[in-house]
């Protein structure tokens, strides 16, 4: 959590509180493992044992705070964390056409300031090709079943143009469909080895980067599938306090602020 000037907190919440009275277990300065662990062994150690599930990121530290203050807890990586990771690769290839349009429609535009036109191709839709991929950013972010009527058609005339982004938005759908479908971990492990050979034959650089993190993290992502645990509860504390901090018009008292947020939340 950061409170202002990006300073930064860590924050252990217990999902039983809902967001309310008792949510905040505790609030540390700083993100450093060892200062982080340091505190939270001050908890009793039969507490601590009791705690059977953490949900957490990808960060070495928080898996290291975690294993050592909280043994017999299973870690599970916010399923969320990782689908963020796939769509970020995929908005990657997008990005790099959208640069390549830019500079496409400069040169027209340059061309027609010599005395000619300048052409610069417009889609059944309206669309720029420039903006044909700035204005695609949300669609890819959602399953087909999501999208509106002018979504379909701008995402059918951009595969069209770009046959990589379609491919591209395949593998991430076909990431979500694995999270989406309720199945036991063997399964998902099976499905999850179809969906990296997939990407092999892809041969994305910024996909074949998340195979390897996802491979990195194998079992802590697979312990998803177990009960299905994410890190929304988290999140959604996060945005509490981010709304009480808006609410009160930014930070300028840290230590009050804190007070307050104890006062309210543990």
């Amino acid at each position: 959590m950061a409170l202002s000037d990006g300073e930064l907190y860590t924050v252990l919440t217990s999902k039983k509180a809902k967001g309310r009275k008792g949510n905040i277990v505790a609030i540390i300065k700083g993100t450093q493992s060892d200062i982080v662990i340091e505190h939270l062994l001050k908890i009793d150690r039969k507490l601590r044992i009791r705690v059977e599930e953490i949900t957490l990121d990808m960060a070495g530290s928080m898996k290291l705070i975690a294993k050592r203050c909280f043994p017999n807890a299973s870690q599970v990586i916010d399923r969320f964390h990782v689908q963020k990771l796939a769509i970020e690769a995929l908005q990657e290839i997008r990005i790099k056409h959208r640069w390549e349009a830019i500079e496409m429609e400069n040169n027209a535009i340059e061309e027609s300031s010599k005395g000619t036109s300048a052409d610069i191709e417009t889609f059944e839709n309206g669309d720029t090709r420039r903006q044909l991929l700035a204005r695609s950013r949300y669609l890819l972010y959602k399953s087909r079943e999501k999208w509106s009527e002018s979504q379909r058609l701008r995402a059918a005339i951009l595969f069209t143009q770009y046959p990589d982004l379609e491919k591209a938005y395949h593998l991430t759908d076909g990431l979500r469909k694995i999270y989406n479908q309720k199945i036991t971990k063997s399964v998902a492990m099976t499905k999850l080895a179809h969906w990296f050979r997939n990407i092999e034959e892809a041969d994305f650089k910024s996909f074949s980067t998340l195979k390897r993190t996802i491979m990195i993290h194998y079992r802590e992502i697979l312990n998803y599938f177990d009960k299905r645990s994410t890190n929304a509860a988290a999140e959604s504390f996060n945005a509490k306090i981010k709304n009480f901090r808006m609410q009160l018009r930014g930070v300028k008292d840290r230590t009050f602020f804190l007070f307050r947020l104890t006062q309210l939340f543990a």
